[in-house]
């Protein structure tokens, strides 16, 4: 019997999520607890509706046109969380021809997690802090894990993109930032750095839901303040930013 995983939404056509035009899949179910989270609708493991990777992949066919120069993205919540689901997804994508993308922070089980690398051409990995006690304190995670991940990756010679959410007062200094870099930089595998702007569209969610965002009181991070820190961070040769 074919495994079954839980969906959040599907985006037929998206362009921030991997290189070309991208199908983009969203699972359900996190571990962590990142304080800036913009979709804590994902946290949930029972949420969503359930599908079969076959039925995944039966819809994603008919947006094949489209993706020739693009492919497919899983992102969520945390892919890794449904490993056995993205792993047989995976294959049947790369089946019909089609690229496909993890977008991950590396909170899963590592083992399962190569099962997915054998099928993943690209991967998007959010590094959220650059300590073990800011994983702790502010996601609920390991940093050491997340390096445990990038080393499987870097391993399994997998083209790497490292995300960053640049939020005021907390990962926004050029020391921050420098240091971001200098660490994305040690992975020879590495294509691009983004960094993202911290923004606060969750607010809503987080209202309907009746759960409070700890980082209500922060302001989003402006153009302005951006601006030196994508000068510090192309340092690496490698960084782009997203206006989400």
């Amino acid at each position: 019997m074919e495994n079954t995983g839980r969906i959040h939404s599907f985006q037929s056509l998206g362009a921030v999520d991997g290189p070309g035009l991208r199908y983009v899949v969203f699972l359900q179910g996190c571990p962590l607890r990142c304080q800036y989270c913009h979709n804590p609708d994902t946290w949930d493991p029972a949420g969503g509706t359930p599908y079969t990777p076959t039925q995944v992949a039966e819809q994603i066919a008919r947006y094949r046109p489209y993706l020739k120069r693009g492919g497919v993205t899983v992102s969520g919540g945390e892919p890794l969380a449904q490993p056995e689901f993205v792993a047989e997804l995976f294959r049947l994508l790369h089946s019909m021809g089609l690229h496909t993308a993890l977008d991950t922070s590396g909170a899963g089980n590592l083992q399962k997690a190569r099962e997915v690398l054998l099928h993943t051409d690209l991967v998007l990995c959010d590094i959220k802090f650059l300590s073990e006690e800011a994983y702790r304190q502010r996601c609920h995670g390991s940093y050491q894990h997340t390096l445990d991940f990038l080393n499987l990756v870097q391993e399994m010679e997998i083209p790497l993109w490292v995300r960053h959410v640049v939020v005021p007062g907390l990962t926004d200094s050029p020391e921050h930032i420098r240091e971001l870099a200098a660490k994305a930089g040690e992975y020879p595998n590495l294509e691009k750095l983004e960094l993202l702007p911290f923004r606060k569209l969750c607010l809503t969610k987080y209202q309907e839901l009746g759960i409070p965002f700890p980082l209500a009181d922060v302001p989003e991070m402006s153009p302005q303040g951006m601006g030196p820190l994508l000068a510090i961070a192309e340092s690496c040769g490698k960084c782009r930013s997203i206006p989400l």
